[in-house]
């Protein structure tokens, strides 16, 4: 039989593990519901011109919005924001549309 002390240990142990297993499935749930907008290097647009777009449908500084057009132009894509689907899928839209080449993943 256990003593009280041993009990207490081992429910609370029980509970942390439950409280444990239960933020994992809360933060798959964010990481399933978090996409990302990802830019492709084209040859159709300059450097001045994704730069602006970046920094008006994505708010980005020019500063960042610079870094990711120099990554998506030596790496061929960049991924210029997180965010939930809807969002993103509302950005790409206005991205696409000024013919920049997005996708969100």
């Amino acid at each position: 039989m256990l003593s009280n002390c041993e009990h207490w240990t081992f429910s609370n142990t029980f509970e942390a593990m439950s409280t444990q297993e239960q933020l994992k499935v809360e933060q798959q749930t964010v990481l399933q519901q978090e996409r990302s907008l990802v830019l492709f290097n084209d040859h159709e647009n300059s450097f001045d011109f994704v730069i602006d777009v970046l920094c008006a449908v994505c708010e980005h500084s020019e500063e960042q919005a610079e870094q990711c057009a120099w990554i998506t132009h030596y790496k061929g894509k960049c991924q210029v924001l997180t965010g939930e689907i809807e969002e993103l899928t509302h950005k790409a839209t206005l991205m696409s549309d000024v013919g920049l080449t997005v996708e969100v993943q």
